[in-house]
């Protein structure tokens, strides 16, 4: 079982379905990750159509066991285009957010699955319910971009 690194305790329960995006505290913003590692994937986008093929090819920061970043606090540092979601940012980014990604959901004001973290009171059932992307990643270090269409793959729902 991989240690979770968001603090989820004294959280209001529910706070997601109550609490506008934009008035979250930190910690709830942050407690909104499901920890698929989903968004750390690398994503083709077909310049006619606008269609965005999600690849298994991973930034190279993404720990593929915790299908968290390895260094997320200082991520920027080494990845500078790595994208910050705000709820400021979030709509120009939904286009290529997973389908299951709770910042999606509550911005559609949808409810989020049974398996988030923050429903089920562990970490492990985003796993467990086979939509994170564990086992599943190549880094980005070992795939030349070019090489990226060998990898695209169905989104894990």
């Amino acid at each position: 079982m991989s240690e979770d690194p968001i603090d989820r305790s004294g959280l209001r329960p529910r706070y997601w379905a109550e609490i506008p995006m934009e008035h979250m505290t930190h910690a709830e913003w942050e407690a909104l990750c499901d920890g698929c590692g989903k968004c750390c994937l690398n994503k083709l986008e077909d310049e006619d159509s606008g269609e965005v093929a999600l690849t298994r090819v991973a930034c190279k920061l993404l720990d593929d066991q915790s299908c968290r970043c390895a260094l997320y606090a200082t991520r920027h540092d080494h990845v500078p285009e790595c994208i910050v979601l705000t709820p400021k940012t979030l709509s120009d980014h939904l286009y290529w957010l997973p389908q299951t990604c709770a910042y999606r959901l509550v911005h559609e004001g949808r409810d989020l699955f049974w398996w988030h973290p923050l429903v089920s009171g562990d970490p492990e059932t985003t796993d467990a319910a086979g939509v994170s992307v564990r086992g599943l990643t190549v880094s980005e270090a070992q795939v030349a971009p070019d090489d990226w269409e060998d990898h695209i793959i169905e989104e894990p729902v």
